[in-house]
């Protein structure tokens, strides 16, 4: 299966894709791309189509919310304002640079919210303007989930960002860009196989850029669910 489109082009396949078994060769036709830069798959239309027809066969997993399927991250809290905020014309206008713009938007009228995460069976109890939950290594234009996750590292990478004030997301900004947030005192991290996000009132749950269930959200990894097609390597 060849399908030109974005994340959440890809996202709406994912399912299928699991299920049949067919490998998938991508030609990155979308804003940020994020799965095709975990990939290494080259942006470049004529290369990509390249990749497609000369590239391997690689298995990748496969992120689940609520039974709702992800390459890339499930997260609550900021982005899912700021799929809100992010409008076609802006992504069109601005590119991955929208994301920036739409994220200083939100971040001035974003209040916290409080939520227990179950890790593997152990609670969390935390207060944050946004909970993200990774499958893949990129998200969101080019933010990084984790400097050491990949797609097919068998494990999802959990993480928790509480701000102060708005001010403080340019200075957690270049962290999240390199995937060293857990870094910061204000950021939780966690990797598992499992996890649970628990909420006060239920909020919804953006999955590769589109808003597709809510919480209380359960998570779990489908191992090498998914066969891609990847640059050769050598």
């Amino acid at each position: 299966a060849i399908i030109g489109g974005g994340d959440g082009t890809l996202n709406a396949a994912a399912g299928a894709l699991a299920e049949t078994g067919l490998p998938l060769a991508i030609l990155p036709l979308g804003t940020a791309n994020d799965l095709a830069r975990t990939l290494g798959i080259p942006l470049d239309i004529e290369e990509a189509a390249r990749v497609a027809v000369t590239g391997t066969v690689r298995r990748i997993d496969l992120g689940e919310v609520n039974g709702v399927p992800f390459f890339n991250v499930a997260s609550i809290g900021l982005s899912v304002e700021l799929a809100r905020e992010l409008t076609r014309d802006m992504k069109r206008r601005w590119g991955t640079l929208g994301y920036a713009i739409a994220a200083a938007r939100v971040l001035r009228r974003m209040a916290p919210m409080r939520a227990r995460i179950r890790i593997d069976g152990e609670a969390h109890r935390v207060k944050a303007v946004q909970i993200g939950v990774g499958n893949g290594r990129h998200y969101g234009g080019g933010m990084t989930v984790d400097e050491r996750a990949s797609v097919d590292d068998g494990r999802l990478n959990v993480y928790s960002m509480d701000l102060r004030g708005w001010w403080e997301w340019p200075l957690l900004y270049p962290s999240f860009r390199a995937g060293r947030q857990g870094r910061w005192k204000n950021v939780q991290t966690w990797t598992c196989a499992e996890a649970e996000i628990v909420t006060r009132r239920p909020r919804p749950v953006n999955t590769d850029g589109e808003l597709t269930t809510q919480t209380p959200a359960r998570f779990r990894l489908l191992r090498r669910a998914v066969a891609v097609v990847c640059p050769a390597e050598g």
